[in-house]
């Protein structure tokens, strides 16, 4: 089982629950996952939120969170240390990782923001830190200037299946 866990980038905002990346990722590989993402949630409250869900003992846990504390120019240092946390919780329950980098809104390219690439080399866990960039950067992906469309939600369960697959967590 796969845990989706984070804030309105993995609830579907924009969308609808069935149209998020989540759901997408269940039809195209019809491994049981569960959406939890929850709009405008702080990493803060994703880390309080968190152990409870992983009572349900995922195999995998893809965590996308962030977004908010960027966007409100919340410590990053706190979005950091709150991000390690939840990593090894994950991790000390026996589930691997798949850290999704968020783009620092505030940059002109939108680059993902460096503390996903210190996170995940720091905790040697797997990052994907391309796709939200590149639908941030594409009208066509996108339905405001954080939110993906129905496309965009898509283009983000292929990117993940593909990059897990290629890395032998499944398939």
């Amino acid at each position: 089982m796969i845990l989706a866990f984070g804030d309105s980038l993995t609830n579907g905002f924009g969308v609808g629950y069935e149209c998020s990346y989540p759901q997408y990722f269940e039809k195209k590989t019809e491994l049981e996952i569960i959406n939890a993402g929850v709009d405008g949630e702080f990493s803060h409250a994703g880390l309080s939120r968190l152990p409870e869900l992983l009572l349900y003992k995922p195999d995998l846990v893809i965590l996308c969170h962030g977004a908010n504390d960027i966007l409100c120019k919340l410590s990053i240092q706190m979005l950091k240390s709150n991000m390690l946390a939840m990593i090894k919780l994950i991790k000390d329950s026996g589930a691997k990782v798949l850290l999704i980098g968020v783009p620092d809104y505030y940059d002109y390219a939108h680059e993902v923001h460096k503390i996903y690439i210190d996170t995940a080399e720091e905790m040697d866990i797997l990052l994907e830190n391309k796709v939200l960039k590149k639908i941030t950067l594409d009208d066509f992906l996108r339905n405001d200037a954080v939110h993906p469309n129905e496309i965009g939600y898509e283009k983000m369960a292929d990117t993940f299946i593909e990059l897990l697959s290629s890395n032998k967590y499944f398939g």
